[in-house]
């Protein structure tokens, strides 16, 4: 109610597969909670762009389809999604249908440089699944179509996909984009997705590096914070350099007179080719901060203070041994 009446967010996004960590018992979750709350808000459905994620290839989530398969991004499981979600949301349209993850092959979330020999045989190729989403956008299921946790070759794959055979393009890419993790867009995805090109915009979600950035996992008070409570999820954001370079911004956000939270989400939402930030707060107070992130402009002194910092870091998610690597 905080965000939407009163302080005029309009886009809500979720998965089929929330919350995370995923497990069976509470997949789906997140999805119930939205319907809930968009059956007694009063907020006209219209009035919102409801965005959703259809899982990629995964032999490890067995538990999302009715057969018990791996998900995949083939046109009968991208149809049992989008129903289920509907129904768990209590709506009859998705604004925005994005794909979580490619069914090809990909190096996701930290885990370092891309290795040829884990490519698969029999990937959903770009077309099958633009052809897919068509169906349902022709149906009035979904209206647009997204990528997440994306690249380059993707985002121009499934461009040229829709060109060759006259359907609907892409609109958007959901990646990780923060102070923390940069590198992969600023340097080539933000070629790939600028106007002149695929005209894709960035939908740039952790830019609070899972809350890392807003510094309260430099004390030792964090004994309820989403990754105490999960050890071993989103370790990346809390390895030794990202660590150090956290502390840092924490120091430029108080000299500049900022909250941390506040430095972070202005810093990701002043860049050229992020078209909006995902933000998730557990309580009102975390919301009121991350929605005053938005009003803040990042001055000069301040950018050249962050692109000092950066320079010694650059992408510390990235362990000592990966940089090698890489």
């Amino acid at each position: 109610d905080y965000a939407i009446k009163e302080r005029g967010v309009d886009f809500i996004d979720t998965a089929e597969m929330y919350p995370v960590p995923t497990k069976a018992e509470t997949q789906g979750r997140t999805d119930r909670y939205i319907g809930s709350w968009l059956k007694s808000s009063g907020v006209a459905r219209e009035d919102l762009i409801l965005a959703s994620k259809v899982c990629g290839y995964s032999p490890r989530i067995d538990w999302v389809r009715d057969a018990g398969a791996p998900t995949r991004l083939t046109r009968e499981q991208v149809r049992e999604s989008v129903e289920k979600s509907l129904e768990r949301l209590g709506t009859d349209y998705i604004d925005l249908l994005q794909i979580h993850w490619p069914d090809r092959y990909v190096s996701l979330f930290g885990a370092g440089p891309y290795n040829e020999s884990q490519q698969r045989q029999g990937d959903v190729t770009f077309l099958e699944q633009l052809q897919a989403f068509e169906e349902l956008r022709k149906e009035g299921l979904v209206r647009h179509f997204g990528v997440s946790n994306e690249t380059s070759f993707g985002v121009l794959g499934f461009v040229r996909a829709a060109e060759d055979a006259g359907l609907p393009r892409i609109i958007s890419i959901q990646n990780s984009y923060s102070l923390l993790v940069r590198t992969a867009f600023e340097t080539d995805l933000a070629e790939a997705c600028c106007k002149r090109h695929a005209n894709v915009g960035l939908l740039a979600y952790s830019p609070l590096a899972g809350g890392v950035l807003t510094g309260k996992y430099l004390s030792s008070d964090h004994e309820g914070a989403r990754l105490s409570l999960f050890p071993g999820y989103m370790t990346r954001y809390r390895n030794s350099d990202s660590e150090a370079a956290t502390k840092e911004y924490v120091a430029l956000a108080e000299k500049h007179g900022l909250t941390p939270t506040q430095l972070a989400i202005a810093w990701c939402r002043s860049r050229w080719f992020v078209t909006s930030s995902i933000i998730g707060a557990t309580s009102v107070e975390q919301l009121k901060d991350n929605i005053d992130s938005f009003t803040v402009d990042v001055s000069k002194e301040l950018e050249e203070d962050i692109l000092a910092v950066f320079r010694r870091y650059r992408d510390p998610t990235i362990n000592p041994a990966q940089k090698e690597a890489a």
